[in-house]
């Protein structure tokens, strides 16, 4: 049986990325800034409107895996797509990416594959609007008992949690990886999504997880407050390792009475799409060969600061490169 370091479960959405100003994001009724889910109709119509696309596999958690996958890692990734033209570039991007996509996609499906149109604008704000499809349908015949059962770690999605099935897909994916010695976290994913689903993001981190990841707003939204001191020490009653990024002021990583406050270079960014994903691949790739908290921190860092310095989810430089320049490590 195969196995991997890390294994990720999310939806697999095809990430369609262009350019558009401030008036082209009111004109379209666009909210800047944020993730808006839209039906299907207005995803065709926005795509239609796109002047320059670069199309990528995407989808939050898929996006760290690829990163982990791309510095050397054995990774999977659990998702569905249909067997429409979407969805097999999305499976053969993945592989080809070094990622083994574990779910053959799906014929006779009556939703089409995921995706998100991403309008990135001059200041680097990312406007993302997303139609789910097939993706909404993952549940727990979908996560292969041999695949999660043979990762040392696996990543789980918060945005699944707007569905029951998606809910025991995790508890079965967590189940079966703690089973057998792995770690099992979640990535919160947004805070709109916590403040649906509150009860069980508290229950699931503090019953069945090792590891929770998420920015200030999404682990202050955990526990309502805008306290995030609070809200991480809540956090970490809760939870083993807890990992939060803070934009401007760094990340705080704490395990046990452990914590480490590790700083970040502050850049402008030319597309801020897959920061947060990016540095989940650095820190989990850090976690997974055993290096110190901090020095996980600087290697998501690293990642996060490379992927910002570009338009599209996923690093264009070897990032194993990046490490050896900074000493991070050898060979």
């Amino acid at each position: 049986m195969k196995t991997y370091d890390v294994v990720g479960i999310g939806n697999a959405v095809v990430d369609v990325i262009s350019h558009a100003d401030d008036n082209f994001l009111a004109n379209m009724g666009i909210e800047k800034g944020i993730m808006q889910l839209v039906e299907r109709e207005r995803s065709e119509m926005l795509y239609g409107a796109m002047e320059d696309r670069l199309q990528t596999p995407g989808g939050s958690v898929a996006n760290t895996i690829a990163g982990i996958g791309a510095l050397g890692l054995p990774t999977a990734f659990i998702g569905r797509v249909r067997d429409d033209a979407l969805g097999k570039f999305y499976a053969r991007s993945m592989q080809e990416g070094g990622t083994d996509f574990v779910n053959a996609p799906v014929t006779a499906a009556s939703l089409p594959t995921s995706r998100s149109m991403i309008f990135v604008s001059p200041d680097g704000e990312r406007s993302m609007n997303t139609y789910l499809g097939i993706s909404t349908e993952l549940g727990p015949e979908d996560v292969p008992a041999e695949v999660a059962g043979a990762a040392r770690i696996i990543f789980l999605e918060g945005y699944l949690f707007d569905k029951d099935q998606g809910k025991e897909a995790f508890l079965q994916a967590s189940r079966l990886t703690r089973a057998a010695g792995g770690m099992a976290g979640i990535a919160i994913s947004d805070p709109f999504c916590v403040n649906r689903h509150r009860a069980d993001f508290l229950r699931m981190i503090g019953d069945e997880l090792d590891y929770v990841i998420g920015n200030q707003a999404e682990i202050s939204s955990l526990f309502e407050t805008s306290d995030v001191e609070a809200a991480l020490a809540n956090t970490a009653e809760m939870c083993p390792l807890v990992i939060c990024t803070r934009s401007g002021d760094g990340v705080t990583v704490i395990r046990g009475r452990e914590r480490v406050d590790i700083p970040v270079e502050k850049i402008v960014p030319v597309d801020a799409t897959g920061a947060g994903d990016q540095f989940a691949a650095g820190f989990l790739y850090g976690l997974s060969t055993g290096r110190d908290l901090a020095t996980c921190g600087r290697m998501g860092n690293l990642c996060a600061a490379e992927v910002i310095s570009h338009v599209g989810p996923r690093p264009l430089v070897p990032m194993i490169d990046v490490f050896r320049k900074e000493r991070l490590v050898t060979g």
